[in-house]
């Protein structure tokens, strides 16, 4: 079976022209401030696919704001607009946070009046102790590994309109940061980045995807994102190299033969086990499939028929 029949297949040149403008509201600088760590992108791949994205995200924007006035004439009160919320997913190593950030930033520029905000998953991952109490901390990212009862308690506040706030992830130390919180007070656009976006808890009344509005999976062949993984990792490792405090710094003292095996066993016994068996099946719920190719080159978009 075909696991694209639901989808529209676009290419980069038919995507780039479903929307026109001469102005890129950003400069290199700023770019490169969103940027991630080893994603190559530039203010072409702005113009030629993140604003045509930012234009269709504006239709669903105005659709939700549509259908609120109508419940509202329906109900003969003011109906409050929900806050759209959009999810973003896809592998380790892909460049989703790059999107996320890229997108915040546009979207902030496209609606002046709005409060856009951001926040990633990694935030509901269990602390390193409790993974360890639960038997677990070798199985970090994998499903069983995230507080999911929270991120929907999360998601259902947002929705609702009331303020909330969820605990701070530090890459650096590899935990959660003990008694630190990102607070977020009734926005009017949500983005929701992380791996674990488009799957479900076991909870029978509620599921992650009923907060959603529009959703996007970043996606690329397992070898590329392989070989993203291994470029970020020793890109990490160097900036670590001087920092003690860095959760990296341990493997700067490692052999490199060693440094090599420990890749190549993270990769393929956690994140391409991760990516083949809990990711990648939610590719489908996705409105949209951005599809990148060498260089994280976008060649060609997916989106969803209905």
């Amino acid at each position: 079976m075909n696991e694209f029949i639901n989808f529209d297949e676009i290419s980069r040149k038919t995507w780039q022209n479903l929307y026109k403008t001469s102005l890129t509201p950003l400069t290199s600088e700023e770019l490169d401030a969103v940027r991630s760590l080893n994603d190559e992108i530039s203010l072409q791949d702005v113009s030629d696919v993140y604003l045509p994205l930012v234009h269709l995200l504006r239709l669903y924007k105005k659709d939700l704001e549509d259908m609120s006035f109508t419940k509202g004439l329906f109900l003969q009160k003011i109906v409050k607009t929900p806050p759209l919320i959009i999810g973003i997913s896809g592998s380790v190593a892909v460049g989703k946070s790059t999107t996320a950030r890229l997108l915040q930033l546009l979207l902030s520029r496209a609606f002046r009046n709005t409060t856009v905000e951001l926040v990633t998953t990694d935030g509901f991952l269990y602390s390193n102790k409790e993974l360890e109490k639960r038997g677990i901390l070798d199985q970090k990212g994998f499903p069983e590994s995230y507080d999911m009862e929270a991120l929907l308690d999360f998601l259902y506040k947002i929705k609702s309109g009331q303020d909330a706030k969820i605990p701070v992830y530090s890459h650096e130390f590899y935990d959660i940061v003990e008694d630190e919180w990102q607070a977020i007070s009734t926005p009017d656009i949500l983005i929701v980045e992380g791996i674990n976006v488009l799957q479900n808890p076991n909870n029978d009344l509620l599921y992650i995807s009923d907060f959603y509005d529009f959703s996007i999976y970043v996606d690329a062949d397992e070898k590329l994102i392989e070989k993203w993984f291994r470029e970020r990792f020793n890109s990490l490792l160097k900036l670590a190299k001087n920092e003690p405090d860095n959760f990296y710094h341990q493997f700067t003292k490692i052999p490199e033969a060693e440094l090599e095996a420990l890749i190549s066993e993270t990769w393929e016994k956690i994140n391409l086990r991760n990516l083949r068996e809990f990711i990648k099946p939610t590719r489908s719920r996705a409105e949209i499939i951005i599809h990148k190719s060498d260089k994280h080159y976008i060649d060609k978009l997916y989106l969803k028929k209905y």
